[in-house]
């Protein structure tokens, strides 16, 4: 008999290894938000990134890690309270998974934006392929100014998981795109996510970026405006390498045609169409 976690699996056209290892992983990132609904985690967090992205919007690219921000500073959280709750969902689906806190490092490849001392890192893996895994990034020191908005998901089962609002999910990737970390490689997933919020006319939530780059970021002497904060983009898309940005987002895309038009021209000209709030 089929488990539950093989018929939402059954629902994804996969032809390739990626295309099944990306709908196993966000098949794992749908359970793992209804356990985390059931214990009550977003009475004190809320969803953000592009997994969020990918799940409530429609994002065409698949994605592996999951972003959380607490609602409010909060040094004594721990996500340990939700370990069980995680796994008891994973079980009813008819998958053992087991749980294990990630230590932060200060070399690794691509650093998250996002990554600082108060940021709490777990792996979800499965019991019997350990090779197969989801990370969960919580901040527990988070720039505020943030809102959020109640978004319904219908799989595993009808439940409300709490999100930044669009704009605010947008907010956090131009915080990325400008200050993430980068050494070995590109992160091309920030990139494709930023032509996919200036094709929808997405504005940018200005108050929440400022509050993001004066936290971690920006030190420079000048005021950051919007002005400042576009003069800065453009710095970075001039110095990015396109061809590294594609390789990295191609294995998360059904539709690589999609990327064939990326140029450094066309990343600055989408710099010019951005809009805030």
């Amino acid at each position: 008999m089929n488990t539950v976690f093989d018929q939402m699996l059954a629902r994804y056209e996969i032809k390739t290894s990626n295309d099944k290892r990306n709908a196993i992983h966000e098949v794992m990132q749908q359970i793992t938000l209804l356990g985390l609904y059931r214990a009550g985690f977003f009475n004190k967090a809320a969803f953000y990134g592009g997994t969020c992205l990918r799940i409530f919007y429609n994002l065409k690219r698949f994605s592996k890690d999951m972003d959380f921000s607490l609602l409010e500073k909060d040094s004594n959280f721990e996500l340990d309270t939700y370990f069980e709750a995680i796994t008891d969902e994973f079980k009813a689906m008819g998958r053992e998974v087991s749980i294990s806190k990630k230590a932060k490092t200060a070399n690794s490849q691509i650093e998250s934006a996002f990554l600082k001392d108060t940021t709490e890192i777990i792996n979800i893996q499965f019991a019997t392929e350990r090779a197969i895994k989801i990370k969960i990034e919580v901040d527990k020191d988070p720039p505020l100014h943030f809102k959020t908005e109640h978004k319904l998901l219908l799989l595993p089962q009808s439940f409300m998981t709490r999100c930044f609002t669009l704009q605010g999910l947008y907010a956090g990737k131009m915080h990325a795109l400008l200050f993430r970390t980068w050494k070995t490689r590109v992160k091309g997933r920030d990139w494709y996510d930023f032509e996919w919020y200036v094709r929808n006319g997405t504005a940018v939530d200005f108050t929440h970026l400022k509050e993001r780059a004066s936290q971690s970021g920006y030190n420079g002497k000048q005021a950051f405006t919007k002005e400042l904060c576009i003069e800065l983009l453009k710095h970075r898309i001039k110095n990015t390498n396109i061809e590294m940005v594609k390789n990295d987002v191609m294995p998360f895309l059904k539709e690589t045609q999609e990327t064939e038009i990326w140029s450094t021209d066309y990343f600055l000209q989408l710099a010019d169409m951005i809009k805030f709030e």
